[in-house]
Formats: structure tokens, sequence, C-alpha cells
């Protein structure tokens, strides 16, 4: 008889904890490891802000779905992403833990701490290593005993790295670990590395940033205080139908549930104004959530931003706490006055929602809004300043500007949005955003001496040089546009059109025209800035996959080319003086295009 599933709530530590026969396995049929700095600095921040909040309630970091119908393998159903990069970060500090723990004194002052320390690198290495107690002093001595032992086997078809995590996880330090990880060829600083190796490398740099103490705090919280619900199922089946139900079904009450429901209680005699100004809410962000720019969730994060800047809760003794409570925790304990006026808080997130309706369709906040979703923060912060009524284009047009400045570096450097010349930039600067007093004149003066004491324009242009992402390509196209005095805007549907294409059916013939015979020295030149455009859906659908000569003609066999675009630089294509694109021109245009876009960035 098949043995029923079996939910467990484990810490983290102890669900990577597994016996020495027994080890996760990635199905073939599971993505590749796909996280990347966003996702592991959102997992940073989660821990960050747990520790800052003092909470003695453990934390949950969801649910984890294994298939155990095959002895000693656990199959991960649902949660190889968290399990990799729960692995990767362990690993980062336990090289940590080591280097701290060989640089204290022998004395009576760093006893406790040191032994504290010692403490958490043993736990660290009975996961990593599936060591005992008595074969740890062995392995300190030898670091040929943690070789070889199988922790996570990767079986993905998709996965192309599939040792990676074995070999960060058997480096000795840092340094072992970034020697022997898969190199990607023809990219330049972290570009060359895969997501493994960059997600190990940020959680390193970030522990390297603490103190001991604090250090030893970080170890203390991950490994005895953070959580999952382990579900154990020993049919295959069975697992991938839990995961499905598990994720199209059973939606837990909202922060906005939660919230609406005190303020309802709070609302006395006033209920049914209350139920009035709430459905106005909800059909407010119905729109706006549908678009993608906005819930009822938002609404209320993005007023608590707002109303902590306006009273200046996160200045502590002249210094910036970047620590931010949850929404429930503000609106419920922190600041539960707000839900004493239910009337009052239901016009403020009115207005916060009828700001974002006005603007949702004027082109630079569209462009904005395509690089991080943290720009509507301070986005919204300024603009709650003014009635809806008197917010027009041009005065949305000069903070966008600045804000898009700022999250254009951040799309082009290997740092977080938490890391000090972000998050902490911004959170300070917020003050000045929601104050009526401070021009915009000073806040782009404050952004631009920022970013001109933060950053060189040799190391950004040399980012976008080997920048092969898409979202600069809107920027280059408003930017080249606004140079040419010609009115910006995307639709929805707009596609990132390859002049020389990046793959079809005469993709090899192209290769060969352009003098690429290497392929991945082709799909490192096919992917830069110099070699993308937007370009009208039906269009790149006529003609993507054509000759250069083909897409800059007028009209070929009815087909529409660049010339019925409206975008400016498809049209400005077609008087090309060349009927070839080849390796020469994309580095050229490349390099004007870094060069447009640091003018920008550094406001010259």
């Amino acid at each position: 008889m098949a043995k029923n599933i079996e939910p467990t709530l484990k810490l983290i530590s102890g669900y990577l904890k597994q016996e020495k026969s027994a080890n996760f396995v990635i199905p073939e049929y599971q993505r590749g490891y796909s996280w990347d700095i966003t996702q592991c600095d959102k997992l940073w921040q989660d821990i960050e802000s747990f520790i800052d909040s003092g909470a003695s309630d453990p934390y949950f970091f969801g649910t984890i779905i294994v298939d155990c119908s095959e002895t000693n393998k656990l199959s991960l159903i649902d949660g190889q992403q968290r399990t990799a990069t729960f692995l990767l970060l362990l690993k980062a500090l336990l090289i940590r833990l080591n280097d701290v723990i060989t640089k204290l004194p022998d004395d009576e002052d760093s006893a406790a701490l040191k032994a504290g320390l010692k403490a958490k690198r043993n736990k660290i290495m009975v996961i990593l290593y599936k060591a005992e107690d008595e074969e740890i002093p062995a392995m300190l001595k030898d670091n040929t005993k943690t070789k070889n032992i199988l922790v996570i086997e990767n079986k993905s078809i998709n996965e192309l790295h599939s040792k990676e995590i074995k070999k960060i996880i058997e480096a000795i330090d840092f340094t072992e670990a970034e020697k022997n990880v898969h190199k990607i060829p023809r990219k330049q600083k972290d570009n060359k590395y895969t997501n493994h190796f960059r997600n190990f490398k940020f959680f390193y740099g970030r522990l390297v940033e603490k103190s001991d103490s604090q250090l030893n705090q970080f170890a203390k919280v991950f490994l005895e205080k953070c959580q999952i619900i382990e579900i154990r199922s020993w049919q295959i089946e069975q697992a991938i139908t839990m995961f499905n139900s598990l994720n199209s079904t059973g939606m837990p009450l909202s922060d906005a549930d939660i919230i609406s429901a005190q303020l309802y209680s709070n609302a006395g005699n006033d209920k049914e104004t209350f139920n009035e100004l709430w459905k106005k809410i909800n059909e407010l962000t119905d729109e706006l959530n549908n678009r993608k720019i906005v819930s009822i969730d938002s609404i209320l994060q993005q007023f608590m931003y707002i109303n902590r800047a306006l009273n200046k809760e996160y200045i502590k003794n002249e210094s910036v706490d970047v620590t931010t409570p949850g929404l429930r925790r503000y609106y419920t304990d922190i600041k539960k006055e707000l839900l004493n006026n239910p009337l009052e808080l239901c016009g403020n997130l009115i207005k916060v929602a009828q700001v974002w309706d006005k603007i949702k369709d004027y082109p630079i906040v569209k462009l904005l809004l395509k690089f991080n979703e943290n720009a509507k923060l301070y986005l919204i912060g300024y603009l709650y300043r003014d009635e809806t009524t008197i917010i027009t284009e041009e005065n949305v047009l000069e903070i966008s500007e600045s804000l898009l400045r700022l999250f254009t570096i951040l799309e082009l450097v290997d740092a977080g949005y938490s890391s000090k010349n972000f998050k902490t930039f911004l959170f300070s600067e917020n003050i000045k955003l929601v104050d009526t007093n401070i021009s915009i004149d000073d806040i782009k003066k404050d952004f631009n001496e920022h970013i001109s004491n933060s950053w060189s324009k040799e190391s950004i242009t040399e980012a976008i040089s080997e920048y092969d992402k898409n979202i600069l390509v809107y920027l280059n196209e408003y930017l080249y546009a606004k140079s040419k005095s010609v009115k910006f805007d995307f639709a929805e549907n707009v596609n990132i059109e390859h002049i020389m294409p990046a793959s079809g059916r005469n993709i090899d013939i192209i290769r060969q025209d352009a003098g690429i015979y290497d392929k991945d020295e082709f799909n490192g030149i096919v992917n830069k800035l110099g070699n993308k455009i937007l370009l009208e859906e039906d269009i790149n659908k006529s003609i993507s996959n054509e000759w250069f000569k083909t897409k800059k003609q007028s009209s070929i066999n009815n087909k529409s080319g660049y010339k019925d675009s409206k975008y400016v630089i498809a049209v400005e294509l077609t008087n090309y003086f060349k009927d070839t694109w080849n390796k020469d021109d994309i580095d050229t245009v490349t390099a004007m295009a870094a060069e447009r876009i640091v003018k920008f960035i550094f406001n010259n």
C-alpha cells in the first residue's frame, strides 16, 4: 500500500540535511537554474528584515514538494530554485565563517564569539558534506575529504551547467570556486559567469560587509529561525497533481483583505460610506492591476512609503534605516492609528490610484516601469504632492527621467536594488520627493551628484558595450527619438527586432555573410545593443529572418518593412548607405548607443 503524503514543518537547515545515502535530484523535465541577483537580493532582504524586526517566531519561506518514490532520491517537484539557492548561500556563509574564525584571536574576549561561529560552521559542514561531528576536524585539515560528496544531482535536460553547484561546494575558498566554475566565452566581468556563481558571489559579497558579530547573528537566524514546509509524496503523479493544485487554488488572504476588514470594523456608523469608497478603490485598481501597474496591495505599500517619508520615520540618528516593515505590521501595529480613520485612509489610497490612472499611458512612465518595480515607490511619492488634476506629461517628465537614469545604472551593474547606492540613496531622497518645499531642480541636483560620485562614465560605457538584454533597447529608442524631436511611445505588443537575425532558416548563410563562423562569437555579437531596435509585432513577424537589404527596402512581396514602422531608428535604417549589416556595423552602432545613454545618465 502506497504511503500518504507527509507534510512537515522544518527548519531550512533540517530540510537540507540528508542521510549519507540520500540526495536531492532535479528531474529531467525541470527548467534550468534561473534565479539571478534580483531573486537573491529579495531573499537577502527578507532575511535581513526578519533579523531587524527582532521577531521571536520563525520566518517562513514557503512550501517545497518532494517526490520520494525512488529510494534515497528526493526529487524536487517544486522548490529546486530555492533549494539550489539555499545551498549557494550556505557555502558562501561557510567560507566567511572560516575566514573570520581564522582571524579571530584566541583570547578570553573572543572566546564566546569564536565558539558560536565554530558551532555554526560545523552545522553547515554537516549539511554540505554530510559530515559526522567527529569527521569535521579531519575535513578542516584535508579538503580532499570534502570532494565528491553528492548533495544535489541535476538531471535537467535544460541545465547547461549541471556541475556548477558541486564545483562551488567543493571549493576550499572563494578564489578556488571562482577558478573552478564555468566561464562563458567572450563575456567580460561578471557576465562571463553562470547564475550559480553570480548568486554565490552576491551572497559572499554581502556577508563580507558584515561585522563578526553580525555574521554570527545572520548564521544563527538562517540556520535556526528560517523554515519551509516539506511535503513528501511517494507517487510522482500525486506529487505533480499536488503541485498544480497548490499553484492554482487556495489563495491565502492578501494584506488588503486583512486591512480592509479592520477598516470596516472601525468605520462604525460610516460603514456604508466606507463600502462605497473601498468599492471605488477596487474599481480603480482593477484595470491598473490588469495592466500590471498597481494592485490594491501595491497602493497600500506606496502610501506606506509616502507616509513614512512624510513623517521621516526611517531616519535614525541622522542615518537612513532601509528596513521596511510588512504591510500588515505597519497598518495593524506600527501605525494602527491609520486604521482608526477609515474614510481618510480611503481618500489617500484613492488619490494614489487616481495618480496612476492619470499617468498610466504617459510614454516616459511606461518606459520607466520597464526597468524596475521599485521605481513606482518614488515616482508616486513625488506626484502625490499635487492634486491629480494638475498633473501633466510635462511635470512628470523631469522626475521620471531622474529615476530612469538611476535605474538604468541598476540594469547595467552587478548589484542589487538593496545596495547602498540604490535603496539607501532613494530612501533618503524620498523625504525630499514628498516635500512640497523641495524643487525639482534640487532633486535633479541630488541625482546628478550621486551618480557622478558613485560611478564612472568609463565603467558604464563598458557595461553597455557588453549588454545583451533588452530593456536598454527601449531607452535607446527613446533617447534617439528625443534627439530628433520626434514623439516617443511604444505599444504593448512591440517586439525587439534583431537587425542581423539571431535565428531562422537563413541563419547559417547570414552568419557567413557577416564573416562570423564561430557560433559563440555570433551569439555574443547578435545580442549587442547595436543589433536591436523596436519594431511592431506584425512587421517583425513578416521580415525578422530576412536579409538586411530586404528589411530596409520599401516593400517586397507584399511584406511590410522598416519603412512602415513608427519607430524612428527602424525608419532611418531604410536610408543606411549599405545593403549589408555585419559585425562592424553592430560594433559602431553599439558604441553610438553607449555614448547616447552615458550622456543621458550623467546628464551631459
